[in-house]
């Protein structure tokens, strides 16, 4: 059942041990002398489900080399990123991520809630490794800026060592 549901959410395991996601499949279409000429973009997550996560864009004359191009980028762009602080299943504290006009915040939660996020947000928090969460946007719902948006909100997290070491207090 789990294999079924992943497949149909767009998730492909990789020998690597990254998991990759499609998020968003756009056509676009210009027109030309003989008729309409389309082109593809493909916006593609992809994570190692221990704090690393990052997501690439594609653009191509048909579906396939898209998403190709899509996971290249964001197999390059994984190896650079550095892994985000989790605790456990979750995050370790409220945090609000921004990019242009979207907001998403993200609320940590406790064992056994699941991730309740929409489509987007889902994706880059299920690749990362985040298994309990609570969130919601605010703002613009465009899939690009959601995903920066909540890789922001990712990036900005804090462990209480960090946050100790910032204040000059011991644990």
């Amino acid at each position: 059942m789990a294999k079924e549901r992943d497949r149909d959410r767009g998730d492909r395991g990789n020998d690597d041990g990254l998991q990759d996601r499609l998020i968003k499949v756009r056509r676009s279409s210009t027109t030309v002398k003989g008729g309409r000429r389309f082109t593809f973009n493909a916006l593609v997550v992809i994570g190692d489900g221990k704090g690393k996560v990052a997501f690439g864009y594609g653009k191509a004359n048909e579906v396939p080399p898209a998403v190709e191009k899509a996971t290249k980028e964001a197999r390059e762009l994984v190896r650079r990123k550095r892994a985000v602080h989790l605790r456990g299943d979750t995050i370790p504290h409220r945090i609000v991520g921004r990019y242009g006009s979207s907001r998403v915040i993200l609320v940590p939660a406790g064992a056994g809630t699941g991730v309740k996020a929409g489509a987007s947000v889902r994706a880059v928090l299920e690749v990362a490794g985040v298994r309990n969460i609570l969130t919601k946007v605010h703002g613009s719902t465009n899939p690009m800026n959601l995903i920066k948006a909540t890789l922001d909100g990712l990036e900005n997290l804090r462990s209480r060592e960090a946050v100790a070491r910032l204040r000059g207090v011991a644990l």
